[in-house]
């Protein structure tokens, strides 16, 4: 005979312990801590508009690209799918990522980009029982900086006792090497840390650490097969205590 299925409740419930007992709690950025997909959209845009190009990713055509990590790669794989008889260089597509970061953090200025609900009150709780944080993302410490300058002040990489971006490591998510780098930094295993994410791609990479996966829906990853994760919430704020 089957066992019937766990009442949400009660998942809810048995992350929560296990958030207690972690030593680490491992974030990542886009989407999870904050939702900045769209805005990358936009600068991108911005990018290609500011570069002299008629490219433009509309909602679907990023939402497609988005399973590409990382925003250089992203570039390429759009370039290589149009096969154009002139494609883009290592160094253009490179010059193109510096002004998009650029546009990035412009938008930031202009629009802002607040933490989704519950992320404050979940590092806030961490912090006050001494857990140990950590980020571990595809996306550039400039993009980081931008979006957590703005959120939680100029002193905001005090919180996070170790930080990997993308372009620090040989392979982005899905493969597990940030997490890979996160647990050696920290000194942990996997089963010490609870990693936060918002993809598919990032399920995969945090498990193949053997890191057990929160996972948080997200605008563009709403439909991601979510198999393997501890529990899927829309909202972190699904946590707190009734």
């Amino acid at each position: 005979m089957n066992a019937a299925p766990t009442p949400a409740s009660v998942r809810v419930e048995q992350v929560r312990r296990l958030l207690l007992r972690a030593r680490a709690l491992i974030f990542d950025v886009d989407g999870t801590l904050a939702e900045t997909e769209e805005l990358h959209r936009q600068a991108f845009n911005e990018a290609f508009a500011r570069s002299g190009m008629d490219w433009r990713w509309g909602r679907a055509v990023y939402k497609e690209l988005l399973r590409v990590a990382g925003g250089k790669e992203r570039i390429r794989a759009f370039d290589q799918a149009r096969k154009s008889p002139q494609p883009l260089s290592d160094s253009d597509i490179a010059g193109l990522h510096r002004i998009k970061t650029a546009c990035f953090a412009d938008l930031l200025v202009k629009r802002g980009c607040p933490l989704r609900p519950g992320v404050n009150a979940l590092i806030s709780a961490a912090r006050e029982r001494g857990q140990r944080l950590a980020i571990a993302t595809t996306t550039s410490r400039e993009n980081i900086n931008g979006l957590l300058s703005a959120a939680l002040g100029r002193n905001w990489s005090d919180i996070f006792e170790v930080i990997v971006a993308g372009d620090e490591v040989a392979r982005k998510k899905p493969a597990p090497d940030v997490y890979l780098e996160v647990l050696s930094r920290l000194r942990l295993s996997g089963s010490d840390c609870v990693a936060i994410e918002d993809s598919a791609n990032g399920l995969v990479a945090a498990a193949q650490a053997e890191i057990p996966v929160l996972i948080t829906r997200s605008l563009y990853f709403r439909e991601d097969d979510f198999t393997g994760a501890l529990l899927v919430l829309d909202e972190l704020c699904e946590l707190s205590e009734p």
